[in-house]
C-alpha cells in the first residue's frame, strides 16, 4: 500500500490527476482502473471516492496494488517481424490489419495472442487481456511498437510516454497539397459528444494533443510527410490531419469523402500511416534505444501510386 497526502499545491486536482503525477511509473487508465475498483481511499472518509474527485490540501491518499493478475489469453503462432528483442523488452514491427489486444470484435489473432506464444511470461500490468502492452498502435497503422516483458519494464516505460520523452516518428501519405514546409498543430481532443466512435475536438472531455509535421515530398495530389507526435491521444494524428485540411490517404473514419473516379490507389488502398521510428531510453542499461521499421510494401506501392497520379 501506497500513503500519499495531498500538499496545498496539489489542491484541487482531480484525484486520477493527483495520482498521475504521484506515481508516474503507472498509465493514467491504470490508476484510473484502481480507483474505479475500490482500491483508492481517502482516509476518514468511508465512502470510495471516484476519479474526479478534487482532493484537498492535507488529504491522506491511500493506494492498494492488486497483485498482477496471469493472462488468460490462448498464445497463437503468429509470425512475428521483430526489430529488437533482450530479456527485458521486444520491439514488433506490427503490419496494418492486426490489433494490438483483444476487445470489441477482436477475441483473437491480435498482437497480444502473437507475442504470448514467443515469449511465454509477459508483463501482468497492462491485464489479462494486455499482457505486457504499454502503449498502442491503430489496427489499420502498421510500425514499431513496444512490449514489456516483465513489471518493473513495464512501469519504467510507461512513465516514459507519460513524461513524454519516448520520440515517436510517423511517416504518412495525406490528401492534397501541404503548403508550409512544417507546422504544429496544438488542439485539444477527446471522445466526439454527438459521434462516440470518433475523436474530435467537439468534447466534454479535451485533453492536449500536440503534432508536429513536416514535408518530406509533394506529389501531384498527395504530401508525403514526416509526424512527431508529442502526446499520445487515439487517432491524434489522423484527427490533427483532418483538422489541417489533410486527412491521411485511405482512412475510412476521418477521410472524408472518397477518391476521385480516376483512384490511383485502386486495389492497393490502406490506412497511410507508419509508425517508423520509436525512440526511449533502455529501463535497464539507461542507454537510448532506436529502434526503426522499414516502410511496408503496401505503404511504398501507394506511395508510388501517388507520384504517379495526374
Amino acid at each position: 500500500m501506497r500513503r500519499l497526502t495531498v500538499t496545498t499545491a496539489e489542491a484541487r486536482h482531480r484525484l486520477d490527476r493527483f495520482l498521475a503525477e504521484r506515481l508516474p511509473d503507472r498509465s493514467r487508465s491504470y490508476l484510473q482502473k484502481l480507483v474505479a475498483d475500490g482500491c483508492v481511499r481517502v482516509e476518514g472518509h468511508e465512502k470510495l471516492p471516484k476519479a474526479n474527485r478534487p482532493v484537498a490540501a492535507g488529504d491522506v491518499v491511500l493506494v492498494t496494488f492488486p497483485p498482477s493478475v496471469p493472462s488468460t489469453l490462448r498464445p497463437e503462432a503468429i509470425p512475428l517481424d521483430i526489430l529488437h528483442e533482450d530479456a527485458n523488452l521486444i520491439v514488433i514491427h506490427k503490419p496494418a490489419g492486426m490489433v494490438v489486444h483483444p476487445g470489441a470484435g477482436a477475441r483473437e489473432g491480435t498482437l497480444a495472442h502473437a507475442i504470448l506464444h514467443h515469449c511465454k511470461d509477459l508483463s501482468g500490468i497492462g491485464g489479462v487481456d494486455r499482457p505486457g502492452i504499454v502503449h498502442r498502435l491503430d489496427k489499420d497503422t502498421s510500425g514499431a511498437i513496444v512490449i514489456a516483458k516483465d513489471d518493473a519494464t513495464h512501469r519504467h516505460l510507461a512513465a516514459q510516454f507519460q513524461k513524454r520523452t519516448v520520440e515517436k516518428v510517423y511517416l504518412a501519405l495525406v490528401r492534397g497539397r501541404v503548403r508550409a514546409a512544417a507546422g504544429s498543430i496544438d488542439t485539444p481532443l477527446g471522445r466526439d459528444r454527438r459521434q462516440r466512435l470518433r475523436i474530435s475536438s467537439r468534447t466534454d472531455r479535451p485533453r492536449d494533443a500536440l503534432t508536429h509535421y513536416s514535408v518530406l515530398e509533394r506529389l501531384p495530389r498527395h504530401t508525403w510527410l514526416e509526424i512527431r507526435p508529442k502526446t499520445g491521444r487515439t487517432h491524434q494524428i489522423r484527427v490533427h490531419m483532418k483538422m489541417l485540411g489533410h486527412p491521411i490517404a485511405g482512412d475510412p473514419l476521418y477521410g472524408g469523402r472518397t477518391e476521385s473516379a480516376d483512384d490511383p490507389f485502386a486495389g492497393k488502398r490502406r490506412l497511410a500511416l507508419h509508425a517508423f521510428r520509436l525512440s526511449f531510453d533502455h529501463p535497464r542499461t539507461g542507454r537510448r534505444l532506436t529502434c526503426e521499421a522499414p516502410l511496408p510494401a503496401d505503404l511504398a506501392v501507394m506511395v508510388q501510386a501517388a507520384r504517379e497520379s495526374p
